[in-house]
């Protein structure tokens, strides 16, 4: 009973209470009589509720929100609607996908009754089937997909079940808000083979990449030999380079071959090599001073 239902209720009674205390029996026993009929027919829905009423058996109505009449006695509220968003968590254990593979799937359900008149009427438990049919479409869903789908792109598997879970409740006045799946496990053994499979691809990838670096690499260094057959100078150049690039650290010593220090004129080779104060100089392999 509502809190306004109870005041009338109580206030009603309290004045017939009072009439009989005084003598006034017929009076009073009215009042309790009205009070009575008060507190059955007097109803009140909240804002989100919908009340269904039947009249000798037959739909009277659906009542609410607020303040309502019924007769008492002919009148009966056989279902109270809650029109807010629900929510209902299912699963499918041990559920084979396309590729045979068993899988443990967690979901849940967003869902409101969008008729309260078929949520009342047209099913026994509402609730209980949604759970039921719930269950038997992530099923479905389950075998028609792919395991590599089914892990990959959840947000279409979760708009599959919304379709067609709401396609079935929909008769029955319910509208589904969305699903969500929110785990999908596989057995160990499985994911001990996935991860070896997604770690030899990434070898590969890697592979693949140091090949083609490799192949750039020389082709580069063909590019070079080619410029440097046909200037002879830049060779020579970037002979002298390297010398000087190796002398820098201190205390270097380089052993040049003589054939090498002849051809590059070691004149300009040992006097690149000697910029840096305090290094070491470059000393031909035969020993003899240049």
């Amino acid at each position: 009973m509502n809190p306004i239902t109870l005041f009338i209720t109580a206030l009603v009674g309290a004045v017939g209470a009072a009439l009989a205390a005084f003598g006034q029996i017929y009076p009073g026993f009215a009042f309790m009589i009205a009070a009575l009929v008060i507190a059955s027919a007097l109803k009140m829905a909240n804002t989100w509720e919908k009340f269904v009423v039947l009249r000798a058996g037959k739909l009277q109505g659906v009542k609410g929100p607020g303040l309502f009449l019924i007769i008492p006695v002919i009148d009966n509220v056989v279902a109270i609607i809650d029109e807010r968003i629900q929510t209902t968590a299912f699963s499918a254990e041990a559920a084979l996908t396309k590729d045979t593979v068993p899988v443990n799937v967690d979901a849940i359900i967003f869902w409101f009754v969008h008729d309260a008149q078929k949520a009342a009427l047209n099913i026994t438990n509402y609730r209980e089937a949604i759970d039921r049919v719930a269950q038997t479409s992530l099923r479905e869903m389950i075998g028609a997909s792919m395991l590599s789908a089914l892990l990959s792109e959840r947000s279409a598997a979760d708009q599959i079940l919304r379709n067609e879970i709401g396609r079935k409740t929909d008769d029955w006045g319910i509208s589904v808000k969305s699903v969500e799946i929110r785990d999908v496990a596989i057995p160990v053994a499985l994911q001990d083979a996935m991860s070896r499979q997604a770690q030899a691809e990434r070898e590969k990838e890697a592979r693949v990449i140091l090949g083609s670096a490799e192949a750039a690499i020389a082709g580069k260094f063909v590019e070079a030999a080619r410029t440097y057959a046909d200037n002879p100078a830049a060779l020579q150049l970037r002979a002298m380079n390297i010398i000087y690039e190796t002398t820098k650290e201190r205390g270097a010593t380089i052993l040049i071959p003589t054939s090498m220090v002849d051809s590059l004129n070691p004149v300009v080779a040992l006097a690149l090599a000697g910029q840096e104060h305090g290094q070491g100089s470059p000393t031909p392999a035969s020993g003899r001073p240049e």
